[in-house]
């Protein structure tokens, strides 16, 4: 197929694919005429590409991925280096979870300190997810939305904007 074709069927544009090309990620074989040509196996490549993209991974780490791929394998991630940079990835996430983490507390501390009278909800203390809110000591917990932080001590912001 041309690269119109694939570009369409991939959902990318005829750009991307020149770049990836130029990267080595994405072989084109070439026409009598010069028109770059792919094959029905070039989408699971694209697809592989796209995913580990939209996952945070960079091109570089994607192309472990897909010389899996192009070496027969069902998966991207059946090779050893597949697995290797998932490892990796995962410790930086891990180290980015712990950085986040420590910025937090650091934030946390600053409100308190801006803030001497207020206290934070338990629902605020999950590392994870936080639905809680700072505020006054004895204040009421408020429902989420606009208006509910420190509650209800800073006032809602009115949004002006068309609803899509």
């Amino acid at each position: 197929m041309r690269i119109g074709e694939l570009a369409s069927r991939a959902g990318v544009s005829t750009r991307t694919l020149r770049y990836y090309e130029q990267q080595g990620l994405l072989p084109a074989r070439r026409a009598a005429n010069g028109y770059r040509e792919y094959e029905e196996s070039d989408l699971r490549l694209l697809a592989e590409i796209r995913t580990l993209l939209a996952a945070g991974f960079t091109l570089e780490d994607a192309r472990p991925f897909v010389d899996c791929l192009r070496a027969g394998h069902a998966m991207g991630a059946a090779c050893p280096e597949s697995v290797a940079v998932y490892r990796r990835k995962l410790a930086e996430i891990d180290a980015d979870i712990r950085t986040l983490v420590r910025l937090r507390s650091d934030v946390t501390d600053q409100l308190k300190r801006a803030c001497p009278g207020c206290t934070l909800s338990p629902e605020a203390t999950d590392d994870h997810f936080d639905r809680g809110e700072l505020r006054r000591a004895g204040a009421p917990l408020r429902q989420a939305g606009t208006g509910r932080i420190l509650g209800g001590l800073v006032p809602p912001v009115q949004d002006d904007r068309a609803d899509p």
